[in-house]
């Protein structure tokens, strides 16, 4: 008990006036996603499309919070196919069959939004579709258990269950984290869990949900670039990211679609 009580005290309490800021950079961020949407296709390489996201949140007077933060280079994180998270753009080229998550965060007027979503490049295969389908609903199941009194347990319990009752795992090794001036702050936001277990959930906690999936066993891997983390077993991995704000009857989702582009397959 005092373990939780103790990061419960270190978990920021926002005021009303700071869910406007939240909500701002949380659409900008969406919107971002909304844009590349069009843009994920055969042939064209991630750097290009890193190029559009940073281009986009610049153009609408946001810095893409990932470029320099702890000597990243990019301004998103692409992750494709057996890549669990924090792969960077670069010259690999998309082909036929891939899935991806395009991962961007926007530092708009002192606040963060940060957001994620899944892609698929042409037609992929059935267990694939089924694993981005699990993993969107299993995010959405950890929001609706996100409301004051909850305990952070539940979020991550919502999740876990759903997921393994698909024999999908969920991956151990990352989590969500607070946000809000701060990129990264308490508390961690684990994805798997018992009902009941952590920290109470608040009014004024900003926080993200981004459960990463796999096909195949939760284990993972870091590459030598020092950030990309793929499945030890090489199965796919999908991720969803929202991120959201507790108020006093639920919570607000401060990065949905703009344009309804919740998850593939996109019109």
């Amino acid at each position: 008990m005092d373990k939780q009580g103790g990061e419960a005290r270190r978990i920021t309490i926002h005021t009303p006036e700071d869910f406007a800021g939240a909500r701002r950079a949380g659409q900008l961020a969406a919107a971002c996603l909304d844009m590349i949407t069009a843009h994920v296709k055969p042939g064209v390489t991630t750097a290009e499309l890193d190029q559009l996201c940073h281009d986009y949140m610049r153009d609408h007077g946001a810095v893409p919070a990932t470029l320099g933060y702890r000597g990243y280079t990019a301004s998103s994180c692409i992750s494709i196919n057996h890549v669990v998270c924090h792969g960077i753009p670069g010259e690999r080229v998309l082909a036929e069959g891939d899935i991806l998550n395009i991962d961007v965060t926007a530092l708009l007027d002192g606040w963060h939004g940060d957001t994620s979503r899944m892609y698929t490049v042409g037609e992929v295969a059935t267990r694939a579709r089924l694993l981005i389908e699990v993993t969107h609903e299993a995010m959405m199941r950890g929001i609706a258990a996100a409301r004051p009194g909850k305990h952070f347990g539940d979020i991550g319990h919502a999740i876990q269950s759903y997921a393994e009752k698909h024999r999908f795992s969920i991956v151990r090794d990352f989590c969500g984290h607070g946000i809000g001036r701060n990129f990264h702050e308490p508390p961690n936001v684990l994805h798997f869990g018992k009902p009941g277990e952590g920290p109470r959930l608040a009014p004024g906690m900003f926080f993200t949900i981004e459960p990463m999936v796999n096909a195949g066993r939760p284990e993972v891997k870091i590459l030598d670039d020092g950030w990309t983390a793929v499945t030890r077993d090489r199965s796919l991995s999908a991720q969803f990211e929202h991120m959201v704000g507790i108020t006093e009857t639920g919570c607000e989702v401060f990065t949905l679609s703009p344009a309804g582009l919740h998850k593939p397959p996109y019109a």
